[in-house]
């Protein structure tokens, strides 16, 4: 397979998480702000949904640049990682319908958590297909540390909403925050800078 076609085929699995995310939000059934004040749950859930698909998405970018060579493996496991980020969706509209009780936050912690594995195989096996240069190895090596870090918080966050689900959606904005930019050593390793 073309990496173009790889490519174009993640893209769009994005773009429809995204959009099955931003149809649970429903317009209010008054005309005042006071009216908008009930939508806030959901508003919150999706911007913070929205920002952890970007984030991979974002990354994804950046991984896939890495790859010369597509093989069955990268395909599985990039469809693994796509299946568990297609859950979201759905686990939003939980947390937000319930205002975030605790038993839907544990789950969305677990919907985040899953892809955070998924994400760290699908580096390896893209490492393993398409041997990198020592410079690219030390620009993944912080990705790497930064997926480490992720599934820590996340795990951290399941036992955490059982006492109080406001941490654990805090933890949950420090993860998004440790991915919002891509690291600039992989675009300096891929241009040879």
């Amino acid at each position: 397979m073309k990496k173009g076609r790889f490519e174009a085929f993640s893209d769009g699995m994005f773009a429809i998480i995204i959009t099955i995310m931003v149809l649970d939000i429903k317009a209010p059934h008054g005309n005042t702000f006071k009216d908008l004040l009930t939508q806030l749950p959901t508003i919150f859930c999706y911007l913070q949904s929205f920002w952890f698909v970007a984030n991979y998405w974002s990354n994804h970018h950046h991984l896939v640049h890495c790859v010369e060579k597509v093989t069955g493996s990268i395909l599985v496991a990039n469809l693994n990682l796509l299946f568990f980020l297609s859950l979201i969706p759905f686990v939003t509209g939980w947390v937000s319908e319930s205002n975030f009780a605790p038993e839907p936050v544990i789950v969305y912690a677990i919907a985040l958590l899953i892809p955070g594995f998924a994400w760290t195989i699908l580096q390896k096996i893209i490492e393993k297909h398409n041997p990198w240069t020592e410079k690219m190895k030390i620009a993944m090596k912080r990705q790497e540390m930064k997926a480490y870090i992720s599934i820590v918080l996340y795990a951290a966050a399941i036992p955490v909403a059982l006492f109080n689900t406001y941490i654990s959606e805090a933890l949950f904005v420090v993860v998004a925050l440790v991915w919002v930019f891509p690291d600039k050593r992989i675009e300096e390793a891929l241009s040879g800078v």
